[in-house]
């Protein structure tokens, strides 16, 4: 039971710094609920941040069965994610309004690892690096997950290393530019889903991928609501149109011809 001399859990995870991490600047009781929400949150898409990545790299390298495993993860995370806003809801709005003036113009909007979780799953906005352009290092992390190859297009690569007909533009371009729709790649996909035992491991990623947009949706929509039922139509703190923004996230599909398919099998 004595301690003293080696490394204890308090120790292993850093706990003193991790537990003196929330310092609130308001007088209100439900503050420290608003932090304890974000920082959680903030270090599930770290863990989001690293199954991506390794997920990625293992596409690229042929390995699926690891990427299989990587992106279920990140799809269960978001529900984790999911479950979370059902504790800020409990967050009422005068409570909310207790604490906004105190967090000036600072907003989720300005999450620098949620922005590179969008990038990475596909949804790529050069504008959004703006909320970052005062830390030069954060902005060097967000540009280059701007300019790499995202989920989506290194499993179009693959694809085409399998010999499927992916056009030449959707295998090499500017990846720090949206990504556009090819009635080609929807060809390709569904030759996969039609022939699932020819192409199993290609439609399992069909599969992967569809529960991790749907996963995103979910994680997506609560925010909405959430966000609707503490603040109402108010502006976000940090300038966006708070609901109407979100609103239209909902409209941006990451993986369109995975869900335009379905339509002709």
């Amino acid at each position: 039971m004595d301690f003293s001399q080696d490394m204890s859990y308090g120790d292993y995870l850093h706990l003193d710094a991790i537990l003196k991490a929330q310092q609130p600047l308001s007088p209100a009781h439900d503050e420290m609920l608003f932090i304890v929400q974000h920082q959680t949150s903030e270090l599930w898409m770290k863990l989001m941040l690293h199954e991506l990545a390794a997920a990625i790299q293992c596409i690229e390298q042929d390995r699926l069965s690891m990427a299989f495993k990587m992106m279920a993860r990140v799809s269960t995370i978001m529900a984790q994610l999911v479950h979370a806003w059902d504790v800020l809801a409990t967050m009422t709005p005068p409570e909310y309004t207790a604490i906004r003036p105190y967090l000036a113009a600072s907003s989720g909007f300005q999450s620098h690892q949620y922005r590179c979780i969008e990038f990475a799953m596909g949804n790529k906005q050069v504008a959004m690096l703006q909320p970052h352009a005062h830390r030069a290092d954060v902005l060097h992390q967000v540009q280059l997950a701007l300019q790499a190859p995202s989920l989506y297009d290194q499993s179009l690569r693959l694809l085409a290393r399998r010999g499927l007909p992916i056009p030449d533009s959707h295998l090499e371009r500017d990846w720090s530019q949206p990504y556009e729709a090819s009635d080609a790649v929807e060809a390709a996909w569904l030759r996969v889903y039609r022939e699932p035992e020819t192409h199993w491991d290609l439609y399992q990623l069909g599969e992967e991928l569809t529960d991790l947009e749907d996963a995103f949706r979910l994680w997506r929509f609560r925010h909405l609501t959430t966000v609707e039922r503490v603040i109402g139509f108010k502006r976000g703190t940090g300038g966006t149109g708070g609901v109407s923004y979100l609103r239209r996230m909902l409209d941006v599909v990451l993986f369109p011809e995975i869900w335009s398919l379905r339509t002709h099998l």
